[in-house]
């Protein structure tokens, strides 16, 4: 009996919005659909028979537009689940470790600059067991040192500059 009312005021505090998440989450496949459609408008393509380079993006971006009007129906018309709480902490430290990578690959060489962005990667949770995270940071550079430069051909420096 006690999970009537509970029940019943969910509901009421819902509103118009039954399934939030797919919702919001319709309105962000609009929201980049609309980007899509707005970025390849310069494009050539689309007009009468003519496939030019503006015709795929045009295509996906206006199939996207249907999938996500339609996945916010579904979040006005049926229950579904309510917002998650986002964490931040991963998406920052992997963009960071990105960045790092970036900025420091030219002056530090492939292999501090991969150990390093990998460690800062690992950071993303609080899971991390940092025995286990240094030995695979270890052989994830090991494999990059041998891939890259000798593997591929790609003329990356394995070491800093001052070293050479």
């Amino acid at each position: 009996m006690s999970e009537a009312p509970d029940s019943a005021a969910a509901g009421a505090s819902r509103g118009l919005i039954k399934g939030p998440q797919d919702f919001y989450g319709g309105l962000v496949l609009v929201a980049i659909a609309l980007f899509a459609l707005w970025a390849s408008s310069d494009l050539q393509g689309m007009r009468g028979f003519s496939f030019g380079p503006g015709t795929a993006p045009r295509m996906f971006a206006y199939l996207l537009l249907g999938l996500g009007a339609a996945v916010s129906i579904t979040g006005l018309l049926w229950e579904g689940t309510q917002l998650q709480r986002y964490g931040i902490r991963g998406p920052f430290f992997v963009t960071l470790a990105i960045l790092t990578f970036a900025g420091t690959i030219r002056p530090l060489g492939l292999i501090i600059s991969a150990f390093v962005a990998f460690m800062i990667a690992a950071m993303g949770t609080h899971e991390t067991r940092w025995v286990e995270t240094i030995i695979v940071g270890i052989a994830l550079t090991i494999g990059c040192a041998l891939l890259f430069p000798y593997g591929l051909g790609l003329p990356l420096d394995l070491f800093p500059r001052i070293l050479r």
